[in-house]
């Protein structure tokens, strides 16, 4: 199971975070450094005394080194505890992560009502990954309540974001009008926005949405 968690490091595609303009802890940016620079176990010593006193984002990179093995030997239980630590101190792709990791069950015990309850918190913070997640809880009634109106939602949430396969998606619910009023002129720019992005069937579906607009 923590080798599956480890790998999902990976898998989600969520290094180690840059750190903003402003507002982080002094050692953070040093500590940045050094893992831009390649120096691995200098970065993880700076991101676990930034992490230490507080610092949420650095709790992440912390929990991401540690479960990766990056400039220390893996240890996924502590990884754990500082992803945990990190989305309780509001940073969403550690929210996100940690979704993740309850919807598959790796590290935690599987349990799709707190992956949903993960998703949405990082969702609300704007996270796309979360969105489309979360829209996916609903649209299967997943961990979730079957919801239409919920997933169209979050959806378009996504596909804002410039998500290809929410836009597809929430341009076949306007088409269909699930969960939401059937819309053929909103159909056809979320599937134009979609094959904007290389989506071939959107494409189809695009020039499909104009001629019935065309039509009397």
């Amino acid at each position: 199971m923590w080798i599956a968690a480890a790998l999902a490091v990976v898998a989600l595609g969520l290094p180690p975070a840059a750190p903003p303009s402003s507002g982080r802890d002094p050692g953070f940016a040093a500590a940045w450094a050094a893992y831009e620079a390649g120096q691995r176990p200098r970065a993880y010593e700076g991101f676990r005394a930034a992490a230490e006193r507080g610092d949420a984002l650095a709790q992440f990179n912390l929990a991401v080194m540690l479960m990766a093995g990056e400039g220390v030997e893996a240890d996924p239980v502590r990884a754990m505890q500082w992803l945990r630590r990190s989305a309780d101190g509001g940073v969403a792709r550690a929210q996100y992560s940690l979704g993740v990791f309850y919807e598959h069950g790796d590290g935690v015990p599987r349990s799709l009502t707190e992956a949903t309850a993960w998703f949405r918190k990082a969702a609300e913070l704007g996270w796309r990954d979360a969105q489309v997640s979360l829209a996916t809880q609903y649209f299967l009634g997943r961990g979730a309540p079957l919801d239409m109106a919920q997933a169209a939602y979050w959806y378009e949430r996504a596909a804002e974001q410039d998500d290809e396969g929410a836009q597809y998606i929430v341009a076949s619910m306007y088409e269909k009008g699930d969960g939401v009023p059937r819309d053929l002129v909103r159909a056809e720019a979320w599937y134009s926005r979609a094959a904007a992005q290389g989506d071939i069937a959107a494409a189809v579906k695009a020039r499909e949405m104009a001629k019935l607009r065309a039509q009397p």
